[in-house]
């Protein structure tokens, strides 16, 4: 398992805007996380007191940007840097985050890529149900 110490060495979001907080499983294809900080009052993406889940959206982004750290650090390089382009399919089952028990998984997969993008599909569930679907693109910087 990779905790969130290490994922912050992964991604370029750092502190509180680092949604994941541990890698519970992964391969050259997917990559599974767990976090729970959704119920902190603190949490950068608040407002009104409350966590939309729209901002599902990030953690699915966040996901792609864990999984290509990963597989940049296990080929000895650094990971590409992208830039998310587009969001398509998504589907939220629920209003809000923020008062839902207990830790959120995800389960991003890679559907296609070249040296120039990425496109994934991200599940986001909560106590096995799932809450938040969806598929991103990223740009990828040369």
């Amino acid at each position: 398992m990779t905790d969130r110490v290490a994922i912050e060495t992964l991604i370029p979001h750092k502190g509180a805007m680092c949604l994941w907080d541990e890698v519970l499983a992964w391969d050259a294809c997917s990559v599974r996380l767990r976090s729970d900080g959704h119920r902190d009052a603190a949490h950068p993406l608040r407002s009104d007191g409350r966590l939309r889940a729209v901002h599902l959206c990030e953690y699915g982004a966040q996901a792609m940007a864990v999984h290509g750290g990963l597989r940049g650090a296990a080929s000895g390089g650094a990971p590409k840097v992208g830039f998310l382009v587009a969001l398509r399919d998504v589907r939220l089952h629920v209003a809000r985050i923020d008062d839902l028990p207990g830790a959120l998984e995800c389960e991003a997969e890679v559907l296609a890529e070249s040296e120039a993008s990425q496109q994934y599909a991200f599940r986001i569930a909560h106590a096995g149900r799932l809450i938040a679907e969806g598929r991103a693109a990223v740009m990828l910087q040369s």
